[in-house]
This record gives structure tokens, C-alpha cells and sequence, in this order.
């Protein structure tokens, strides 16, 4: 066998065992029509550390919508923001925290029904996902109705899980006002 022959087997080798492999299993197809929907079993524990957010879910846990602002008097966008941002998106500065007064109140500016929600949305479905405007934010916040359909322009009110909270944003969510 000539030098050649043997350098391009040994290349051939090497970009075979550097292929990657598939090493998990099968999904299982739970319904085909109108949407395909697998079953892919997961097992993981996720470590996440909130940093400089943490006061924002410490306040859901506490029933508390907490918002963060520039202090920069400079900086052109001083509203609030929620999800709340650790460094002001327009000029850097390290943000400030306010908590919004209770009640929050809002409106509804758009709406979706999940069907099927992603992983990690620990919600049954189907449920109303509801952008919702709160006067004073740079920001629409989204989060979930807890009963009824919602309409654009209906207000709502925020409420929240103290009671066993997931540390998620899934603590808070809306109401609808009753007239």
C-alpha cells in the first residue's frame, strides 16, 4: 500500500470517530394531526442563580411586583422595567429598584391561549397568556389569566403566590377587575 493510501485511511478514520453520535432515545408520538406532539421524557436538575434579579422574585414570593429604573438623570428612558433589568439597556448604569403600590392594576394589550406549553411552564393548559400594559412601564410584561377569557382593553389585577411560591415568574399572574 503507498504512503497516500495509507495517510487517506487514516483521515477517513479520524472524521469517522469525529462524527457525533446520537446516544438518547426515541421520542414517542403521542398525536400526529393537526400537530405533531412527542413525548421526550427529560430528567434534569437545573442550577440558575437570579444575581442582581433576585429582589424582583424575592418580592412575588412576598406579593410584591418590584420594578427597576435608571438612576441615571442623563439617560433618556426613565420609566420602569419589568422583567426587571440589572443595567439600564440605553446607557449602562446599574439600575434601581422600586416596588409598584398594591393593587397593580393593568391592561390586557394581547392575548394567546397555549395549548401546549414548553417545558418548565408548570401551568395546566389550556391557559390564557396575557400581555399586560401597566402605566409607567417601558416595558408589557407577560404573564398568565388565572380564569376567564380575556379581552384587549380589560383590566386586570395582579395577584400572587405566597402560599408554597416556585421562585419563578410564575408567582404572579392576573385577575380580571370586577366591575
Amino acid at each position: 500500500m503507498t504512503k497516500k493510501k495509507v495517510q487517506a485511511r487514516k483521515r477517513a478514520r479520524a472524521i469517522k470517530r469525529a462524527e457525533t453520535a446520537f446516544i438518547g432515545e426515541t421520542t414517542r408520538i403521542r398525536q400526529a394531526e393537526p400537530a405533531m406532539v412527542i413525548e421526550w421524557p427529560r430528567s434534569i436538575t437545573h442550577i440558575h442563580t437570579y444575581g442582581m434579579l433576585s429582589p424582583f422574585f424575592k418580592g412575588l414570593s412576598q406579593g410584591r411586583l418590584m420594578a427597576t429604573r435608571c438612576p441615571n438623570r442623563s439617560c433618556t428612558e426613565n420609566r420602569l422595567w419589568i422583567p426587571p433589568r440589572a443595567h439600564c439597556p440605553d446607557c449602562h448604569t446599574e439600575m434601581t429598584w422600586k416596588t409598584l403600590p398594591n393593587p397593580v392594576i393593568g391592561t390586557v394589550y394581547t392575548f394567546t391561549e397555549v395549548v401546549y406549553a414548553g417545558m418548565g411552564i408548570e401551568l395546566s393548559t389550556p391557559y390564557w397568556q396575557v400581555d399586560v400594559e401597566i402605566p409607567g412601564l417601558a416595558t408589557i410584561p407577560k404573564s398568565y389569566l388565572l380564569y376567564r377569557k380575556p379581552s384587549i382593553g380589560m383590566k386586570v389585577k395582579a395577584r400572587f403566590r405566597t402560599k408554597n411560591p416556585t421562585h419563578t415568574v410564575l408567582d404572579y399572574y392576573w385577575v380580571p377587575c370586577e366591575q
